[in-house]
């Protein structure tokens, strides 16, 4: 284990924040974090765990003592005539992941293709695009206690999978509370990859590429690529353009709310759940309060896709969040709704 000091993180997260970790440890396995735990100076530090960083807004130079998940490895575990149970190390990248399951034929993940971050970070934000969350096709995940460098396997359940939500963002307010957040970092994931497949097709842009292309049975490759092609026209590139892909997540109403906002705004997107709510497009309510396009300082709402926030070159943290709290409040003030980031704040 090398604990690496005043380490540059611009590079590790994907708004290109510049900012520096005091203390930082590549984790290459569940033996660097244990020895780190046994270190007099940094085990009873605070700890941040930090995968590719596609879903944190940095504010300033990061105090706790940073632990950059870098275990790879990708291996079918098992195989049946059900499913494919398939593995990967947290600190895969999850599109590079996605592309090599599909190359093993091993076929399910083609709607999650292009989502920046690791693998590790996958079953934190129970990450989902087009029709599939990650819930849908998650087996199990190790993990490592980081207080007492215990290793723990978690099924579903235990994952406490929701909206962009797991166990993994919430700190146990008491003993006995089943809270993860800073007290656990992920090792490996594994995948329960469906036999027969079955495509997922509902969504309107890849319904459009069927009627484009004329193509009404497609493969899972053929999948990938459409949703490739959306993500791409949609979303800019972290390399290109630094964001965090959506910055706010679509809020759900009941009804009576929905057809309350419909009276005022018939235009509004809007998709029916099957638990009787209706989620709303947060895109949708962002470009209706006329943020499309605009800046705070050098962080700027992106011009093709009002819910990806973006930095236009230079852009501190706080400018970030100065201008996410300004969009909140301009759709409060609007539709009366509460819309809530993705990110976390660093």
């Amino acid at each position: 284990m090398i604990v690496e000091q005043n380490v540059p993180l611009q590079a590790h997260n994907s708004f290109g924040i510049v900012a520096k970790a005091r203390a930082l440890v590549r984790v290459r396995s569940q033996d660097d974090v244990q020895q780190l735990l046994a270190d007099p100076e940094h085990g009873p530090a605070p700890k941040f765990v930090l995968g590719g960083g596609s879903n944190i807004v940095i504010t300033g130079d990061v105090k706790p003592v940073v632990l950059k998940v870098e275990v790879l490895g990708r291996r079918l575990v098992d195989e049946s005539p059900r499913a494919f149970i398939v593995e990967a190390g947290a600190g895969e990248n999850w599109h590079d992941f996605v592309t090599w399951t599909l190359e093993q034929g091993f076929d399910g993940l083609e709607n999650l293709a292009l989502i920046p971050g690791t693998v590790g970070a996958s079953p934190v934000q129970n990450v989902g695009a087009y029709g599939v969350e990650l819930q849908d096709r998650f087996e199990s995940l190790d993990a490592i206690d980081l207080v007492t460098g215990k290793t723990f396997t978690l099924d579903a359940a235990q994952c406490a999978f929701g909206y962009r939500d797991s166990v993994f963002k919430h700190v146990a307010a008491k003993e006995g509370d089943f809270g993860l957040a800073g007290r656990a970092m992920i090792l490996r994931v594994r995948f329960r990859l469906p036999r027969p497949w079955k495509p997922v097709l509902g969504y309107a842009d890849i319904e459009r590429k069927m009627q484009e292309t004329g193509i009404q049975e497609p493969s899972a490759r053929q999948v990938y690529e459409w949703v490739c092609a959306v993500r791409a026209a949609k979303l800019p590139d972290p390399r290109v353009i630094g964001n965090a892909g959506s910055f706010f997540k679509n809020p759900t109403v009941s009804p009576d709310q929905c057809q309350d906002i419909i009276a005022r705004e018939p235009n509004i997107v809007h998709y029916p759940m099957a638990d009787g709510t209706v989620k709303l497009a947060a895109g949708w309510l962002i470009d209706a309060c006329g943020w499309k396009g605009k800046s705070v300082g050098n962080a700027g709402v992106y011009e093709r896709q009002a819910l990806v926030l973006v930095n236009r070159g230079g852009a501190t943290g706080g400018e970030v969040v100065t201008l996410a709290r300004a969009i909140q409040t301009s759709v409060y003030e609007r539709f009366g709704i509460r819309l809530e980031p993705e990110p976390v704040v660093v």
